[in-house]
């Protein structure tokens, strides 16, 4: 079972999140794809973009941040923070 959390946040404070829970038998790279688009539509976002540091900082922790600089249009929120929390 792969399961991916997403959390949103402003001024430090959670606003939403949601655990995906992906149990296919997708590639990694697919399910989180699949997962950060599922969080995108319940959380009522456009799909962020994978810079260079949110690719670094996700392979190396299996957590990362999106940001206003991943984001074509305006948030109300700092950032968007997805995380691996379990794999088979």
């Amino acid at each position: 079972m792969f399961r991916l959390w997403a959390k949103e946040f402003k001024d430090n404070r959670m606003l939403m999140d949601t655990v995906i829970e992906d149990s296919s038998d997708d590639t990694r790279t697919h399910k989180i794809f699949n997962a950060l688009e599922e969080v995108c539509l319940q959380f009522d976002l456009g799909k962020p973009i994978w810079l260079d540091s949110t690719v670094s900082d996700f392979k190396r922790h299996s957590k990362t941040r999106f940001s206003q600089d991943n984001f074509i249009e305006e948030i109300t929120f700092d950032y968007l923070e997805i995380q691996v929390i379990e794999e088979d």
